[in-house]
């Protein structure tokens, strides 16, 4: 009887949505790296904001992990608010790794299929955003559950982008180190959709418990 007069904390959802907003920030800037990486000045500066907005996140995470320790009655499991933050954190650690280790690798030109994989992962990111954003009305659990399988069918199309330029690389690179350093900067960007995807998942089964 007690638990059902104390207010729930509704602050968890502002947060959610700070972090999936920075989320879709790092994509955004991640796609604008891939474009311009001719452009030693804007590489530099992309990778500075994907640092800065990475680490915004972080912050976001940590306020949503001492919420969480201090909150009686959470709107969500507390087991799937702790599960979803810090599985929205992994798309933007890995978001930060893709940009870091295109630098580090010394890529000399980035490929069409790396630019589709980043636009890939922006179209994940954002529709993980529009996700969290209904959450806190199951009355669009029908809308959210779409909005997963969007994010499912968008990795399968990354796998699909990742194995053609996986093909095209083997067949038509002779330089074997710009085999190894493209073939990593693949998978890194096919990963992020895999993370985008681990999201979705988790927001489905969220809905289907709570709706």
């Amino acid at each position: 009887m007690l638990g059902r007069l104390m207010p729930r904390e509704g602050r968890f959802f502002d947060l959610f949505n700070q972090h999936a907003d920075r989320i879709v920030e790092g994509a955004q800037h991640l796609v604008n790296l891939m474009e311009h990486y001719d452009d030693p000045a804007l590489r530099e500066q992309e990778l500075k904001s994907i640092d800065e907005i990475e680490t915004a996140a972080d912050r976001i995470t940590h306020e949503t992990m001492a919420l969480l320790h201090k909150t009686f009655i959470t709107p969500l499991d507390r087991e799937d608010i702790h599960k979803l933050i810090s599985t929205m954190d992994d798309i933007l650690d890995l978001t930060q790794d893709v940009a870091e280790s295109v630098m580090l690798y010394d890529i000399q030109h980035v490929t069409h299929e790396a630019i589709q994989l980043a636009s890939l992962s922006q179209m994940c990111c954002e529709r993980v955003r529009a996700a969290v954003g209904l959450l806190p009305n199951m009355d669009h659990a029908e809308v959210i559950l779409k909005l997963c399988v969007e994010i499912d069918q968008l990795e399968s199309d990354a796998d699909r982008v990742m194995r053609s330029a996986m093909s095209k690389l083997f067949r038509n690179e002779s330089d074997v180190r710009q085999v190894i350093k493209l073939k990593a900067i693949y998978e890194l960007l096919e990963s992020l959709t895999d993370r985008c995807e681990d999201v979705a998942n988790l927001i489905e089964s969220i809905v289907l418990e709570n709706a």
